[in-house]
């Protein structure tokens, strides 16, 4: 068996596939490149970077398995490749704290103007007094999806002090001290609305619920890009419906939305939820294992 692992893997995932005698190569294709290397091999391991659409999974002749080392699969035509028999595999645990924890470094940097301030600074400049923040504690968290992601986000604001609000399509059950309510709920009492969801068809977060949400309020996207819709989001940061607002993910990546990303109300990364090396590591190790054991299955 082979496999082609497109956007990396950590040593001890490769480690799992050396032990278990699977061949491997690891190579970024773009994808007019990937559509012709793909036939060589029986499976593929991708992350958020490498598309996998109907076309390249028809060009994989040999292609018995696809892998996702990360928890969203909207990269991958995953209905298709299911529809042919061929399973879809991912991680939809082991990064969540990770990327809790990056939607707080958010939280805290629009709280404390850290962005603002550490642009001014460089430039020479002294401005203590225009930066009178915010506390956290006894702020509401709204929380748009109350999955893995969600619960671990909400356990960490009940420790800083914070008031929780969630909300989620199905019925959820908790042991924390969350109140589970409506959307209209959440947009309506939370200072600040995390997002937590996969991404829809259409953006969930535009003018409409903005409107609902309390006026001063902070959104955090640290689920995926198209879940907010940019220009809606830029213009109630301009009119200052929104005070700030915290982004992972964008509509198109890398994104060119250079207006949204140098807003002087926001605080951005580049798509580094899931980036830190404890995250990657149980990422590598469990997609490993699961393509191990699929691939031993065939």
């Amino acid at each position: 068996m082979k496999v082609l692992i497109t956007d990396g893997l950590s040593p001890k995932g490769q480690k799992i596939l050396e032990n278990n005698g699977i061949e491997f190569d690891i190579q970024f294709y773009d994808t007019n490149e990937l559509i012709k290397a793909i036939a060589d091999y029986d499976s593929v391991l991708v992350r958020s970077a490498t598309k996998v659409p109907r076309e390249l999974i028809d060009a994989g002749k040999k292609l018995k398995v696809i892998a996702r080392a990360g928890a969203g699969i909207d990269n991958i035509d995953h209905q298709y490749a299911k529809s042919i028999g061929i399973p879809v595999l991912n991680t939809p645990g082991a990064n969540s704290a990770s990327v809790a924890e990056l939607v707080f470094a958010h939280m805290f940097a629009l709280a404390r103007f850290i962005p603002q301030a550490n642009i001014t600074m460089r430039n020479g400049e002294w401005n203590k007094k225009a930066y009178k923040g915010i506390e956290l504690a006894g702020k509401t968290l709204g929380i748009i999806g109350f999955g893995k992601i969600g619960q671990i986000t909400a356990n960490i604001a009940l420790g800083l002090g914070m008031k929780v609000l969630a909300t989620d399509v199905i019925d959820v059950k908790t042991d924390l001290d969350v109140t589970i309510t409506s959307k209209e709920e959440v947009f309506k009492n939370a200072d600040f609305v995390s997002l937590h969801i996969p991404k829809p068809a259409q953006p969930f977060i535009t003018k409409k619920e903005i409107d609902m949400m309390k006026d001063g309020v902070y959104i955090i996207n640290c689920a995926r890009g198209g879940v907010v819709d940019e220009k809606d989001l830029l213009d109630a940061l301009n009119s200052g419906k929104v005070a700030g607002a915290g982004i992972d993910v964008y509509m198109e990546e890398p994104t060119r939305n250079i207006e949204l990303v140098s807003h002087p109300k926001v605080s951005v990364t580049p798509h580094v939820g899931a980036s830190t090396k404890e995250a990657q590591d149980r990422v590598g190790i469990e997609i490993a294992e699961k393509l191990v054991e699929a691939l031993k299955k065939l």
